[in-house]
């Protein structure tokens, strides 16, 4: 069976994804950073947590594969922190064109030949997940490498920061595959797939 690559992303209702976690994600002069933290409640962390124990393989770009490794592996690795131990346990890929030193074991290297490496990854591995990683994240929804696209999407209007799908972006379609209420937040989890042509254009996703 081939491996499935998932994109895990919590966003605004204007499309935002940009540091949802921290105010020190970014230093590009988003002024927004941490505004899901708050937010998170039960029902999204068993969401997130069932999720991330599905996974064999993590899949980052380069920024957030930073953060990650200067945070998890300094994090408790015992039953309580399930997700420290499953993301400090998986093997770890980077995207990145560059060399960079990648001290969280078991972190490997992805190149640019994206869609060969991928390719070899979804025969190792059954779920891969990228979480985050906006950029990288574009990179495999424009070019249909992924498939299934997971949006916690929370009712928010912050007007300015990185999106998933720019003004000046791809042209993509996507199909729903589940629409879950998460909480009294007012967060809905909506999970998507990749189609292929726009309908009414000609234009292949």
């Amino acid at each position: 069976m081939t491996g499935r690559i998932h994109i895990d992303l919590f966003t605004t209702l204007d499309g935002v994804s940009q540091s949802p976690g921290s105010p020190t994600e970014d230093n590009d002069g988003f002024t927004f950073g941490g505004w899901q933290a708050p937010l998170i409640d039960n029902t999204v962390g068993e969401q997130v947590d069932a999720g991330i124990q599905a996974m064999d393989a993590l899949l980052l770009g380069r920024r957030t594969y930073d953060i990650f490794a200067s945070y998890w592996p300094f994090q408790p690795q015992g039953q309580e922190n399930s997700i420290a131990r499953k993301l400090n346990s998986v093997p770890k890929y980077v995207a990145s064109r560059g060399t960079p030193e990648l001290p969280w074991n078991d972190s490997h290297r992805v190149g640019e030949n994206l869609a060969a490496e991928l390719s070899t990854l979804r025969e190792q591995y059954q779920e891969i997940h990228v979480i985050g990683s906006i950029d990288f994240a574009r990179t495999l929804v424009a070019s249909n490498l992924f498939d299934q696209l997971n949006l916690w999407v929370y009712p928010i209007v912050l007007g300015a920061g990185k999106r998933l799908f720019p003004d000046d972006g791809f042209a993509t379609s996507l199909t729903l595959l589940a629409a879950e209420a998460t909480s009294a937040n007012g967060a809905v989890l909506l999970r998507y797939g990749p189609t292929g042509e726009v309908p009414g254009t000609g234009v292949m996703a």
